[in-house]
């Protein structure tokens, strides 16, 4: 098999020749998710193909998996000379997105983010026997802070809390290609080789930005100086100051009150400025295929050299945030890749236990 084919294999069906593919994966969007086209110039043979929208498949670049999960939308179209189909879908983690959250009780005590996740994940899934085997999550991070309390709200989908859980425990969440949940901190490992003008950079630019930036980050525990519960020795402040910012900028942040309000407030105004310079410098390059020089499909959550002269970038180390497999008539096979300063994708930091005045009272 050429490492340039795509399969999509559902049951005992496996689909090769496609016309188009789109496959995208990232570590800010879940699921991953695939558009493929077919054309078929026999309509007899072409009938052969019976894909339902909701059966599992997995798709495979090469030998190598990308997506697990499940077809969402099977589009066979006709045409005065063409017969054609697309067929697009999501990964298993699209039913953690998609779906309310499930727990016995409304209520996890004692259970880290790992924890929680399992629990919840444990509910949807491919089914053996009329029971469901869940959806695996795993982290690579050693030490997770407990969570005394996790409450599901009615309405909120699975994901919803994960990503609150995530946020307070400073992990990235995004699916595998095996259609698992990872909780991640931001990407250590780096490519020996990456992306350069002159090897494999078939396009590529650069979104530098100021108006992102402030010069101050002013963040208080509360909008004015109340006296309630929260004491009346007045309004807490945390300042952080960006030195990038080339003329006076103030943000002003309220932020939770709660018992540990002054340390989130630190943690927010650093986050924000920190966050907010790595995402000043935004790179899209478009390379000439799915592997890297080592022969291996990009990673998202990698860290990646790239040199780009010509576009003011001689030599940086950048963060792969997303990447899309694509293959068509008029570009061939290349891959998409978005990269940033590590520091643009530190999750925001989160207070889990406000005071009363923080929560909307109804009377």
């Amino acid at each position: 098999m050429s490492t340039e084919d795509l399969t999509i294999t559902s049951g005992d069906i496996a689909i090769t020749g496609w016309t188009d593919i789109r496959v995208t994966r990232g570590i800010e969007r879940l699921p991953s998710d695939f558009s493929i086209g077919l054309t078929e110039l026999y309509p007899d043979e072409f009938s052969k193909i019976d894909i339902e929208p909701g059966a599992a498949c997995e798709v495979r670049l090469g030998d190598d998996p990308v997506v697990t999960g499940y077809i969402d939308h099977f589009l066979p179209s006709i045409g005065p000379s063409d017969h054609s189909m697309r067929i697009t879908g999501r990964s298993k983690c699209s039913d953690l997105v998609d779906c309310a959250a499930e727990y016995d009780g409304g209520q996890i005590s004692n259970a880290s983010v790992l924890g929680v996740a399992q629990k919840l994940a444990s509910v949807y899934g491919p089914r053996v026997n009329g029971v469901a085997e869940g959806i695996a999550v795993a982290t690579s991070v050693a030490d997770l802070p407990i969570l005394p309390q996790t409450n599901i709200m009615l309405g909120e989908s699975a994901f919803e809390i994960i990503d609150r859980m995530a946020r307070f425990s400073a992990v990235l969440a995004y699916d595998l290609p095996d259609g698992s949940l990872l909780l991640s901190q931001v990407g250590t490992r780096q490519l020996g080789a990456g992306v350069a003008e002159g090897v494999n950079v078939q396009r590529a630019y650069i979104d530098y930005s100021a108006d992102l930036n402030y010069s101050n980050y002013d963040v208080y525990l509360q909008s004015t100086d109340l006296f309630m519960d929260a004491g009346n020795t007045g309004n807490f402040k945390f300042t952080a100051t960006d030195v990038n910012s080339k003329r006076h900028r103030r943000m002003v942040i309220i932020c939770e009150s709660a018992s540990m309000g002054i340390d989130i407030a630190e943690k927010r105004a650093v986050w924000e400025r920190s966050r907010r310079f790595g995402r000043s410098r935004v790179v899209k390059v478009v390379v000439d295929g799915w592997r890297d020089q080592d022969g291996k499909l990009w990673e998202p959550n990698t860290l990646i050299p790239v040199s780009l002269p010509r576009l003011k970038l001689p030599s940086a180390l950048l963060l792969l945030s997303e990447v899309t497999f694509q293959r068509n008539d008029n570009a061939g096979t290349t891959a998409e890749l978005t990269l940033m300063a590590p520091e643009a994708f530190s999750p925001q930091p989160i207070n889990l236990t406000p005071l009363w005045g923080d929560v909307p009272q109804v009377y």
